[in-house]
């Protein structure tokens, strides 16, 4: 009787493989992934007529299959061609949006600054006569000096300021005394005292104030919008791994090599799936939250009334030279009995004998008026920052958008990686360290992607500098090169190095070799199960039957 059991249970081990995964002893056609394998461009004569064994398989479920080892490698290749293009198209449209909305607000910046300019030229002509034109490089040193810090030069604002007021009264000084020149030693006394004595009155003052303010932020706030700009395309091109890439082909080709062309991911399947691949990215989230949220803050408070500032300049400054000119007798007492008279030959009149007598300057609209467009500018950039706060953690949901199965009662009916079943794992949390669980994609928790990290931290560098520039802080912008070290050596950002400890041994790979993670045993079915896996059932029941 033993020899019966044992020659039925010989015979089964030899013909279970032929019954394929419905059990059926015909084997399946492969005229669908011929003519999708002929489709994406490659040779359709390389596909089987019929299903064979797949234990070549390295990514794919290794039950009876349409896929040789090659096509498993082209698809492979695809899927990354693939994926990278739809992260190009991904990142366009935040990346247009944050460029546009740096365009516009430099834009807008300076119109400001040349409405204000020709503003002073036009009036100051008119109304200081004489005076503005021999003294006109002054004026365009001021508004050179504006430009060149909001551009990032190395600009020292609040000197450049200082030195103005300082300057324009020599100059007031000199005019109202009909002097053309005075000795170096005289010079310097005279520079001295008028640092000293505020004979402008509160003007200095209060224009430096203002207009560091406004500059300062209008600086950062444009830097920041940068700084986010080449953030995500650096982010977004750091290579996916090759554990991920190989998780990505396991769940977009797989089925057409398993006979199921039409069968779509589970949703939850691809979320785990791009979670894990986009785990670095996701730890992003803080910092680039961080940085939206004071950028915002930025504009709401220091960017409200940015036009004023720059549109009122001429007139702040025309007023100031009024208040000199008016107290010019009660200023050269004062520097007369500092410094000592002034030689013989000197003024007999005020000097100021062209000047009209009264001097409000207001900016006109010849330009196009940029003094609502900059404040909707600011507006618009806000709204766009609060959009954009969630995209690194929600980059998951929208790259698995196209490719979840849709309609309801489809979940019974999606891929799950390894047949078109339920998907039982739940989805995991965002980030690195949430992946120590990820069933889809195997990843080393304790190795954080230093080029990620090193852009977390251009984002932590930007955000400090904005929060200065609310508090009316001036800040040195240096190269984002120069910020964070190119090696990474050391580094550990966001306390990534003392998180726990390493599950999964590092491996060293060959190109194009996906070597997939262990599944949950829920996840793979019950229509289909590994060949090779009866075969060792089988074996040791013979063995079994052989010891008796």
């Amino acid at each position: 009787m033993d020899f019966f059991i044992l020659a039925a249970l010989v015979l089964c081990s030899f013909t279970a493989p032929a019954f394929g995964d419905k059990g059926s002893t015909k084997a399946r056609t492969c005229s669908d992934i011929q003519r999708f394998y002929g489709g994406k461009g490659f040779n359709q004569n390389a596909v089987p007529q019929f299903e064979i064994s797949g234990e070549h398989l390295r990514i794919c479920p290794q039950g009876y299959t349409c896929c040789t080892s090659e096509m498993e490698d082209n698809l492979a290749t695809l899927s990354r061609r693939e994926m990278e293009g739809l992260l190009r198209e991904t990142k366009r449209p935040l990346q247009s949006s944050l460029s546009y909305s740096y365009y516009t607000f430099n834009g807008y910046m300076d119109d400001l600054m040349n409405r204000s300019m020709i503003t002073l030229q036009d009036t100051f002509t008119s109304t200081w006569g004489v005076l503005y034109s021999r003294n006109s490089q002054l004026f365009h040193d001021l508004y050179q000096d504006l430009r060149d810090y909001y551009r990032r030069a190395s600009v020292n604002l609040e000197e450049v300021l200082n030195e103005f007021w300082t300057r324009l009264l020599e100059k007031l000084f000199y005019q109202a005394n009909k002097q053309s020149s005075l000795g170096e030693d005289y010079q310097e006394c005279v520079s001295k005292k008028i640092e000293t004595l505020r004979l402008f009155g509160e003007a200095p003052h209060k224009v430096t104030t203002q207009v560091t303010r406004t500059f300062v932020a209008a600086r950062a706030f444009l830097q920041g919008l940068n700084t986010s700009r080449e953030v995500v395309g650096k982010v977004l091109q750091v290579p996916l791994s090759p554990k991920c890439m190989g998780a990505i082909m396991r769940m977009t080709y797989c089925p057409h090599c398993r006979g199921m062309p039409t069968a779509k991911p589970c949703a939850n399947y691809c979320s785990n799936v791009m979670k894990g691949c986009f785990a670095n990215q996701a730890d992003l989230h803080t910092e680039w939250s961080h940085l939206a949220d004071t950028m915002i803050e930025v504009g709401e408070r220091r960017l409200n009334d940015v036009d004023s500032v720059i549109l009122s300049l001429p007139n702040q400054i025309s007023e100031a030279m009024s208040t000199v000119m008016d107290n010019m007798p009660t200023i050269n007492s004062k520097l007369f009995q500092a410094c000592g008279s002034l030689s013989e030959g000197g003024a007999t009149g005020s000097g100021f004998e062209g000047v009209t007598s009264r001097r409000r300057v207001i900016s006109d609209d010849r330009l196009g008026g940029s003094t609502n467009k900059i404040a909707k500018s600011v507006s618009d950039v806000n709204m766009k920052l609060k959009e954009m706060r969630p995209y690194w953690v929600s980059l998951p949901k929208i790259l698995c958008s196209d490719r979840v199965a849709s309609g309801t009662g489809a979940e019974d009916k999606c891929w799950n990686g390894m047949s078109r079943a339920r998907y039982l794992p739940e989805v995991i949390g965002d980030g690195l360290a949430s992946q120590i669980n990820n069933p889809e994609v195997e990843i080393d928790i304790t190795k954080p992607d230093m080029k990620i990290r090193q852009q977390i931290m251009q984002l932590k560098i930007m955000t400090h500098r904005l929060k200065n520039a609310l508090n009316g802080q001036d800040v040195d912008f240096q190269d984002t090169s120069d910020d964070v070290s190119g090696s990474g050596s050391g580094m550990c950002a966001d306390d990534m190095c003392s998180r726990g400890p390493r599950l999964v041994a590092p491996v060293t790979e060959q190109p194009m070799v996906y070597a997939y993670p262990p599944r949950n045993k829920e996840v793979r079915g019950s229509a289909s199960q590994s060949l090779p896996s009866i075969s060792i059932l089988l074996v040791s029941l013979l063995v079994l039957l052989l010891q008796r």
